[in-house]
C-alpha cells in the first residue's frame, strides 16, 4: 500500500473544504494500493514546526515510505521532515525559504536556520515542486531557490497563483508517473 499524505498551508478551515486538498485526497484514494491522508491539523493558524512535524510523524504516520505533498506552509513542513526524516518523496506546492517579513509565518519556526538542502535531497529518493510566477504571496525568486536548493523536478507556471483552485490534475499526473 502506497502512502501518501497531504500537508494543507495554515489558516485553511477545513481542509477537506479547502483548495485541492479533499479533490486530491479522492483522486489519490481513487486509485489501486494507494492510502491518502489528509487531516486539518494542530496548530492551524500560526503552523508551527514543533506541533505539526510530530504530528505527521507520530498521528499521520509519515515515514520512509510516505509520499508528502505539502502546500504553502504544508510544503516547508515537508522540507523540514525531510530533514529529519526519511521519506519516499515530496511534493511542494507554492513552497518558500523565508517568512517574508510576516510575523505569523516567522512565529511558525520553519525559517529560523538555514535550510540543509544536502539532507532533504539525501532523505528523498526525489523532489517535486508546482510554482507560478504570478503566486500573490510567493515572489518567484523564493521559489527558485527551493527549485535550486532541492533540485527539485520543477513545474513552472505563470497563471496558478498560490495554487488555491478547487483541482489541480497536473498534481495527480505527476504522483502517478512516481508511483510506476
Amino acid at each position: 500500500m502506497k502512502h501518501i499524505v497531504i500537508i494543507p498551508g495554515n489558516g485553511a478551515g477545513d481542509v477537506t473544504a479547502a483548495n485541492w486538498y479533499g479533490w486530491a485526497k479522492r483522486k489519490l484514494n481513487a486509485m489501486e494500493d494507494v492510502k491518502c491522508d489528509l487531516r486539518n491539523m494542530p496548530d492551524p493558524i500560526t503552523a508551527r514546526e514543533s506541533v505539526w512535524i510530530p504530528f505527521m510523524r507520530d498521528e499521520m504516520n509519515c515515514g520512509d515510505n510516505t509520499i508528502i505533498v505539502g502546500h504553502s506552509s504544508g510544503a516547508e513542513a515537508a522540507m523540514r521532515f525531510a530533514e529529519r526524516y526519511k521519506v519516499k518523496g515530496i511534493v511542494v506546492v507554492s513552497a518558500c525559504v523565508t517568512d517574508l517579513g510576516d510575523e505569523n509565518e516567522r512565529a511558525s519556526r520553519y525559517y529560523s536556520r538555514p535550510w540543509d538542502w544536502d539532507t532533504i535531497k539525501s532523505n528523498t529518493e526525489w523532489r517535486v515542486q508546482f510554482g507560478s510566477t504570478d503566486d500573490q504571496f510567493i515572489p518567484w525568486t523564493e521559489q527558485q531557490q527551493v527549485a535550486d536548493g532541492m533540485t527539485s523536478e520543477l513545474y513552472k507556471f505563470d497563471d496558478k497563483g498560490h495554487f488555491m483552485n478547487t483541482s489541480f490534475p497536473k498534481l495527480i499526473e505527476v504522483i502517478k508517473k512516481k508511483l510506476e
